[in-house]
């Protein structure tokens, strides 16, 4: 079953930059692109498990703090060594000034 769950205001990230969201035991990050659009991806590197909420966002790439590995925050797709895997995203939405992702 997949549920929308609300993980911030809008307002509490900056225009290209993310934010730690924690679930049920669970870690994500959550974005703000440069046109304002918000993405999820789960929260640790896929190379190391670091927290990717420490990591530099630049455009649409979120590079990882350890060993600056890249992904494609929109797509989840590894961009960059050492990271290989890619992220899993999650679907967003905006509603009454909150942002809510779909997990599954």
């Amino acid at each position: 079953m997949s549920d929308w769950i609300e993980a911030c205001a809008a307002d509490d990230i900056n225009n290209e930059d993310v934010i730690r969201f924690d679930h049920s035991g669970r870690n994500f990050a959550i974005y703000r692109s440069p046109e304002d659009n918000y993405y999820a991806t789960d929260g640790l590197c896929t190379h190391e498990k670091i927290n990717l909420c420490d990591g530099l966002v630049m455009d649409h790439i979120i590079e990882c703090p350890k060993h600056n590995g890249r992904f494609d925050y929109t797509t989840g797709k590894a961009k960059g060594a050492p990271c290989v895997v890619n992220l899993k995203t999650y679907p967003t939405k905006v509603e009454n000034g909150k942002v809510f992702i779909m997990i599954s």
